[in-house]
């Protein structure tokens, strides 16, 4: 659902406050039917913000952490429905299945229904500490994309429509989902009107005469400057864009200049059943129907494996591969060639880590070692080591780091110049290493897809194929 964000909650004035307050706007009685539609995981609804702050106290004795007002307390998620699709029963389930893939079982959390609005949507509460309170959740990156593809797959799943193409990268765009369109600004308000005055002007006077006949006031000076019906303040010409200048009205209405209207684009709404770019799994009808999904799902769950076979079978046309046992060699292929890039980036990230420490050590081992020697020299004084324990105490843990990895008198270190080098050699091939991986993973992915899409077609059982010692589902 491109409806669908999060967003951080951060401490306020105290972390008990903040979760009181969130929690209580999330169980609002007159929001969720007299706290019907509310229900949690591994917390009490009732006490859910005094069971949030017991595992944020046991995770500050775990591990002695303490962000302070930087912290964020707990994590807020919105999903909205399409109005008439979902009822408040169905929306808080949705929701409960939501938050839990997210959170991958990890995390207390709190779901409700609110049914104050058109449609039912749902507000989660989950917990950043997680239930082994030694941990927290990372927002990461595009946290709110990864977010709305989670939530359309189990809308897909339930037979519910969702956006093809939202244009928020956050994931919080109601006005696409509902097919709401924003009001036109003052500008586009003019440029609409500019445009269908154009035709009605011989010159650029009768053009500003029919603007004033549609009700548009106009103010004279360096720079035109005009005013709708029912505006309250002027704007000037050359706010207005290229196409609107003085000189482009006249090439307009002269026809050296064509400027073919603007259409307002909106996002498009798909229902489940259409087609998208790549084949995608076949849905195990039987397996949901005994979950308890409804005969309509059946209904489009059949029409939607319909068309996601035909597609199947487009795809395997499109790569070449019309023979099974080729689909099955290519698959595996695939599979082996994913796993080799796999291991090799695997590899230099663990060699760049290494010179990373490496380098670190290099530098205390230089920084430390006037004083270390002065050490030597007092004739290893406990009284100098007690004033400088710390310089010492990293020396020689930078001499005990390389003797580990075998550098001696007989093998020196290398060069902070040549460590350098060698990174930035590294992180390179690192650059390229992972396009190929990305492209690799997209074809297996695709491969093995199709794979289980032919499977299903055709009702064989799936074999297990040995490839360099790892199991490979051939479908």
């Amino acid at each position: 659902m491109a409806t669908t964000w999060i967003k951080p909650i951060h401490r306020g004035a105290s972390i008990a406050a903040t979760l009181k307050n969130r929690t209580q706007y999330t169980k609002d009685h007159d929001k969720t039917e007299g706290g019907e539609y509310i229900s949690a995981y591994e917390c009490d609804v009732r006490t859910v913000d005094a069971e949030f702050l017991f595992s944020k106290t046991m995770y500050a004795q775990v591990t002695g952490r303490d962000q302070g007002k930087r912290d964020v307390v707990a994590y807020h998620i919105r999903q909205s429905f399409k109005p008439g699709e979902v009822t408040p029963k169905q929306a808080l389930e949705i929701g409960y299945d939501l938050a839990m893939r997210w959170t991958k079982g990890k995390h207390q959390f709190i779901v409700a229904a609110h049914t104050n609005t058109n449609s039912p949507h749902t507000h989660i509460i989950f917990n950043s500490t997680d239930l082994s309170h030694s941990k927290k959740f990372r927002n990461f990156k595009w946290s709110s994309i990864a977010l709305r593809k989670l939530s359309d797959q189990i809308c897909l799943e339930r037979g519910l429509s969702v956006i093809e193409n939202p244009k928020s990268s956050k994931g919080f765009n109601r006005r696409e989902y509902l097919g709401e369109n924003k009001p036109s600004t003052v500008r586009e308000q003019l440029r609409d009107l500019m445009d269908a005055a154009i035709p009605a002007g011989k010159d650029f006077d009768g053009f500003l005469a029919a603007l004033v006949e549609a009700g548009v006031e106009i103010k004279r000076g360096k720079q035109l400057a005009f005013k709708l019906p029912s505006g309250k303040r002027f704007t000037r010409q050359d706010t207005l864009g290229d196409d609107y200048t003085v000189e482009a009205i006249l090439e307009r209405i002269s026809g050296k200049r064509i400027v073919e209207p603007k259409q307002k684009s909106s996002a498009p709404i798909i229902s489940p059943a259409e087609s998208i770019t790549k084949p995608s799994l076949l849905i195990d009808i039987q397996s949901k129907m005994q979950q308890g999904y409804s005969k309509g799902f059946e209904h489009w769950a059949a029409l939607r494996n319909l068309k996601e076979s035909a597609k199947t079978l487009v795809y395997l046309q499109e790569v070449g591969l019309d023979n099974y046992d080729d689909l099955v060699n290519a698959a595996v292929d695939s599979s082996v060639r994913f796993n080799e890039a796999s291991a090799k980036i695997k590899v230099t990230d663990e060699r760049l880590n290494a010179i990373t420490a490496l380098q670190k050590q290099i530098s205390i081992y230089s920084k430390t070692r006037d004083t270390y020697a002065k050490y030597k020299a007092s004739g290893w004084s406990q009284d100098f080591f007690e004033r400088n324990r710390a310089d010492i105490t990293l020396h020689k843990a930078a001499k005990k780091y390389f003797d580990s990895l075998g550098y001696d008198r007989n093998n020196k270190l290398p060069s902070i110049s040549t460590l350098k080098q060698e990174y930035a050699k590294l992180s390179a091939g690192k650059g390229k290493l992972y396009s190929e991986y990305k492209q690799l993973k997209q074809k297996m992915v695709e491969l093995q897809t199709a794979l289980r899409n032919v499977d299903t077609i055709l009702g064989e059982p799936r074999q297990q194929t040995k490839t360099q010692g790892r199991d490979v589902q051939s479908l």
